[in-house]
This record gives structure tokens, C-alpha cells and sequence, in this order.
């Protein structure tokens, strides 16, 4: 399906299409193109709000807590990375990067910021809301199974502030390292298959082997072990996956 012009559209945000849709911001400097998107993303059945220009999407991001983002990497006024970045160090809410610029550097660095997913334009409408209605599911089912602060033994994690401390001593850490501590320390005690990691963390990308997690385990061990070469909390379960221990 492919994207019409329409008139102008604003889909507005309040009364009861709020409570029973899912809420998008849509930012992108080309007028013609974010309304004719606002236009079939409110037929799918999302409320939508649009933004030209990195200031107004950051006023609407604080105003209207929209559930999710599509974001165009080139905005008149600053970066859409950037934009990303502050989105993200506000409120942990999905980013989708929607942009002609699909060179690898740009989808690395767009993920690696906090982006939920990367499409390139042009794109197909069906695709762009099956790929929106993915990381919804996924946010929800994070939502549901992780507690706002978790504490294991001397590593306490808040989800909300997205803060790791260990003994009281904040530790520094990545997207991809915070999201995969989170995962285990929620199922603290139990085993988490390294399917379930990769399947749960890097859904979005075709991983043929386990090295990506493999290095990702072993960064968070260097920096939450007191000794990393023989780990007490990030336990290793053979041929199947790991356990986060107290």
C-alpha cells in the first residue's frame, strides 16, 4: 500500500480516541509527506501527532506521552539522532528511525542511540505499521515481567531512570548491556535460554550465532563481577543459557 497525499490532517489526542488507540508522534519536515502518513497510520487505527522540526517534536514528546515515535533522521533544525538521545533520556517510549538515509553507519549508530527500529524509505504502509505493531507488543511484554527498580544481591537496576549501581557504585553502562542485565535479574533464580536473549534483544537484526550476546555477557561481567573470570551472579548454564544469582 503505498502512501497518498491528502489534505491537511492533525489527529487529535484527546478524549476517547487517546484511551483506546495507541498514540505516535510522527516527526519529519516534509509537510505532504507526515500528513499523507498521519492520514493511513489513523485509518490503522493509531491517534497521531505530527512535528516538523526537532523543537516542536520535543514540546509534544513532553506534552502529549505519545506510545511511540517515528522519527526522520534529517530535521531542519538538529539531528533526528540527537532528538532520539534526548527522547530516550526522558522517557523510555519506542523509536522507529523513518528516513532515506539507510547507509549501514546511520542504522548502527540510530540502534545503538536507543531506536527501537530502522526503516528506510520508501517504505510500504503495511510493512511500517507491522513493524510499529511489533515493538508495541514487545514494550508491553517488557512492561509486564519488569519491575520498576529490581535489586539482586549488591546490583540494584531502575527501569525507570534506567541506573544500574553495584555495592551503591553506579556503573556505566550500554542500551544493549542495560536491556539484557534487566532481562536476567527479572528472572533472577532462573534459567534464560540464549534464544530467549537474542530473540528478546536483537529481534530486529539476523544474528547466525550467539557472539554478539556472548560479548555483551561478558562486558556486563567486567563491569558487575568482582571477579569476571569466575562469575557469582551471572552464572552460565551450559548449552543452555544463564542465570542471574544473588
Amino acid at each position: 500500500m503505498a502512501l497518498a497525499v491528502t489534505p491537511s490532517f492533525r489527529q487529535p489526542v484527546t478524549g476517547p480516541a487517546r484511551d483506546n488507540r495507541p498514540l505516535v508522534l510522527v516527526v519529519d519536515d516534509e509537510e505532504s509527506y507526515r500528513q499523507a502518513l498521519a492520514s493511513g497510520l489513523a485509518r490503522e487505527g493509531f491517534a497521531v501527532e505530527i512535528a516538523g522540526n526537532g523543537h516542536e517534536a520535543l514540546r509534544l514528546f513532553h506534552r502529549v506521552h505519545p506510545d511511540l515515535v517515528l522519527l526522520d533522521v534529517m530535521l531542519p533544525d538538529q539531528s533526528g539522532i540527537e532528538i532520539c538521545q534526548q527522547m530516550r533520556a526522558l522517557k523510555p517510549v519506542p523509536i522507529i528511525m523513518v528516513t532515506a538515509r539507510d547507509s549501514e553507519v546511520d542504522v548502527v549508530l540510530g540502534l545503538e542511540l536507543g531506536a527501537s527500529d530502522y526503516v528506510a524509505k520508501p517504505f510500504r504502509l503495511r510493512e511500517l505499521v507491522a513493524r510499529m505493531r511489533a515493538v508495541l507488543r514487545r514494550g508491553v511484554a517488557v512492561a509486564e515481567h519488569l519491575e520498576e527498580v529490581l535489586v539482586v544481591g549488591p546490583v540494584r537496576l531502575d527501569a525507570g531512570r534506567r541506573e544500574v549501581t553495584v555495592n551503591d557504585v553506579p556503573v556505566d553502562l550500554s542500551r544493549k548491556e542495560f536491556d539484557l542485565l534487566a532481562l536476567l535479574m527479572s528472572h533472577s533464580g532462573q534459567v534464560v535460554t540464549r534464544d530467549w536473549c537474542i530473540d528478546r534483544l536483537w529481534w530486529d537484526q539476523e544474528l547466525t550465532d550467539t557472539r554478539t550476546l556472548d560479548t555483551h555477557i561478558k562486558r556486563l561481567r567486567r563491569k558487575i563481577e568482582p571477579d569476571p573470570a569466575n562469575p557469582r551472579h551471572m552464572v552460565t548454564v551450559r548449552g543452555v543459557g544463564f542465570r542471574f544469582e544473588p
